[in-house]
C-alpha cells in the first residue's frame, strides 16, 4: 500500500521579485528593517534562503531595484544625447506604486528611516551625475552642471517622497516630478 503524498503535487509555486518585496515589507512593518533577515523574507515568501539570491542581491535591492532600473534608463538616455527633460520623462513614464512607495511612506513604522536616507542619497547622486553629464554636453560650465545636476537629483527624490506620502497611485508621479523640477534654477 502506497503512502499518501506529502506536500502539494505538481509545479512549485511561482515566485517573483515583487512577491519577495511584499514579504519583505510585511516583515519590515512587523519587526523593523534591521531585525529582518534575508532568510526571514525567503521563508515568508515560501522559498529557500539560497533561492532568494536568484531574485535580489539583498534586502535593499528588493525595495530600490525598480527605481535603480529607471535611473539606469536616465543614464542611458543621457548617453544617447537626450535632454534632461526627455531623460527624466522616461523616469516617470508609467510609474506605478510599488514597495518603494510603501517604504517611503512608512519608513518610521518600518524602523528604516536611516536606511531610506542613505539609499536615497545614493540614487540622488546617480541622477545628479547623469544630469550633470547632459548639461555639460549641452554646453553648461562644469560647476553649473554639477550644481543643477544635484538640484535635479534632489527634486526627483522630493517628488518621490511627496508622491508616496500623498498616497501613491492617487495621482501620477509625473505630476509631482514636474512640480519639483520647476524649482530647479535655469541658467
Amino acid at each position: 500500500m502506497k503512502s499518501a503524498p506529502t506536500g502539494r503535487p505538481g509545479r512549485p509555486r511561482a515566485i517573483s521579485r515583487g512577491m519577495l518585496a511584499e514579504a519583505a515589507c510585511e516583515l519590515f512593518l512587523e519587526r523593523g528593517y534591521d531585525a529582518t533577515t534575508v532568510g526571514d523574507i525567503a521563508s515568508r515568501a515560501g522559498i529557500g534562503r539560497s533561492s532568494f539570491f536568484n531574485y535580489a542581491a539583498g534586502k535593499a535591492e528588493l525595495v530600490w531595484g525598480a527605481l535603480d532600473e529607471r535611473i539606469a534608463g536616465v543614464e542611458a538616455a543621457v548617453d544617447r544625447g537626450e535632454t534632461v527633460s526627455e531623460a527624466l520623462r522616461g523616469l516617470s513614464d508609467d510609474f506605478h506604486p510599488d514597495q518603494l512607495a510603501l517604504v517611503l511612506a512608512q519608513a518610521d513604522a518600518m524602523r528604516m528611516a536611516d536606511h531610506v536616507d542613505l539609499e536615497s542619497a545614493v540614487r540622488g547622486c546617480r541622477i545628479a551625475r547623469a544630469v550633470a553629464r547632459a548639461l555639460r554636453a549641452a554646453g553648461e560650465d562644469s560647476l553649473g552642471a554639477e550644481v543643477r545636476g544635484g538640484a535635479y537629483g534632489a527634486a526627483v527624490l522630493a517628488a518621490l517622497r511627496e508622491w508616496a506620502h500623498d498616497g501613491a497611485g492617487t495621482s501620477a508621479f509625473a505630476t509631482h516630478l514636474a512640480r519639483a523640477t520647476a524649482y530647479v534654477p535655469t541658467r
